[in-house]
């Protein structure tokens, strides 16, 4: 691989090994402070630094990746915008049906005007006052001989 932190770690010289002394007697175990016990779990710095000297991800592998990272960002961009757009059209759908059962009522309501006005009793009401009365007798039927046409 062709890695410029593997090869700088790799360059340096390695250290003297210790020598262990084992002490006489034992000592009670001391606590660890707050840092060495942070340091002992590891942070994301040093796991990420580690993770990227060792060769796991190279930069060679990062870049290869970064298509289809991109191709990945553009896809989580998109089902972003279709959410919005979905959500967009159902508050759009809501208010044309609650428009749509405003103008259905209405329609009801004048329907029924409609019916009762153009009752026959309602209709002699309105035209009395232009002094048309309604027929107290049967209506003539008229009869055409077709020798007389």
């Amino acid at each position: 691989m062709n890695n410029r932190f593997r090869a700088h770690i790799e360059d340096e010289p390695e250290l003297e090994e210790e020598i262990e002394v084992k002490p006489r007697y034992k000592a009670k175990p001391k606590r660890k402070s707050e840092k060495e016990e942070y340091k002992g779990t590891g942070s994301s710095r040093a796991f990420f630094k580690k993770l990227l000297t060792e060769g796991v991800v190279t930069k060679e592998a990062a870049t290869e990746m970064l298509p289809f990272l991109l191709f990945l960002s553009v896809l989580c961009m998109l089902y972003i915008a279709n959410s919005h757009m979905a959500v967009k059209n159902i508050r759009s759908i809501d208010k044309l049906s609650k428009e749509v059962k405003e103008l259905s009522w209405e329609y009801k309501s004048l329907k029924a005007d409609l019916m009762f006005k153009s009752k026959l009793t309602e209709v002699a009401k309105k035209v009395d006052t232009l002094g048309i009365k309604e027929l107290i007798e049967p209506p003539k039927k008229i009869v055409i001989n077709s020798n007389e046409y």
